[in-house]
């Protein structure tokens, strides 16, 4: 096992991560019907996102909240969804990093499920 610690770690796992996503029962619809994800634009803002979350790098630029309210607008984003996100995101940091940025990109993971189960529960009863 390694320490997640690079930009490519980063992609490793988030790759590892959609592969599974994609193929998933609870939430791969929602990357294959709903919104019809073009992979070569989401795994970059991907890869950016984590590097900026886990190493400070700041190469994120956009609003992941922003981009799921309109997905939760037409297909509702349920807690069970953002629940299976997480076990996954999890499982397959456990399967390829340990370490400390392992451990902050699981809380860091917790914490980003917990505000959006929320924010797009909230917004369905607006």
């Amino acid at each position: 096992m390694k320490n997640l610690e690079s930009r490519e770690d980063i992609e490793l796992l988030v790759n590892s991560f959609y592969s599974k996503v994609v193929k998933d029962e609870v939430i791969g619809f929602f990357f294959k019907e709903v919104v019809k994800v073009n992979w070569d634009l989401h795994l970059p803002k991907m890869y950016s996102f984590w590097e900026s979350i886990l190493f400070g790098q700041m190469s994120y630029k956009g609003n992941p909240m922003a981009i799921h309210f309109p997905i939760n607008e037409s297909t509702a984003m349920e807690k069970k969804h953002f629940d299976r996100w997480l076990s996954l995101w999890k499982e397959t940091i456990s399967e390829n990093f340990e370490g400390e940025n392992a451990s902050m990109a699981i809380t860091k993971s917790e914490n980003i499920a917990k505000l959006m189960s929320y924010k797009m529960g909230m917004a369905r009863k607006i």
